[in-house]
């Protein structure tokens, strides 16, 4: 059986600024052009007082730093490939002009199942969390 090519606390680290285009070009691939997102108008008369990014832009964002850690591990016959994300939550708002930086940690390593499981963070310039989520890779053989 092949090892792991990741150790526990391995982790990686992408920061981005979200931008109006990076929404706008979001909602035109997704179709999802909810107020939201495209609506000034509308969001200045909530809470948010703006329009706030999609939460599944900023899983997205999470899918970066995962396939950071992959090109990292792809060594030795084996390539991790995404099982998914849990508890995924949107903490706080993202908004148009922040820079956010996702923090992925491997947080678990199961031999036997052949799966590594890491803690992903996600916080804004000002150091307030806006998103976190577990992920699981499952590392398959490629012989």
């Amino acid at each position: 059986m092949h090892e792991f090519y990741v150790d526990l606390d391995s982790s990686v680290e992408v920061t981005k600024t979200v931008s109006e285009s990076d929404v706008y070009m979001f909602a035109g691939i997704t179709g999802d052009f909810s107020p939201n997102h495209v609506n000034r108008t509308f969001m200045q008369a909530t809470i948010y007082g703006e329009r706030i990014a999609h939460g599944a832009l900023i899983v997205g964002f999470m899918s970066t730093a995962s396939s950071l850690m992959i090109d990292r591990a792809r060594k030795g016959g084996e390539v991790p490939v995404s099982l998914g994300y849990d508890r995924v939550r949107f903490i706080n708002p993202v908004y148009f002009g922040d820079t956010i930086t996702v923090r992925y940690k491997i947080a678990e390593i199961d031999t036997e199942r052949r799966r590594s499981s890491a803690e992903i963070e996600v916080k804004n310039q000002d150091g307030q969390v806006v998103a976190a989520a577990s992920h699981i890779l499952k590392w398959v053989t490629n012989e």
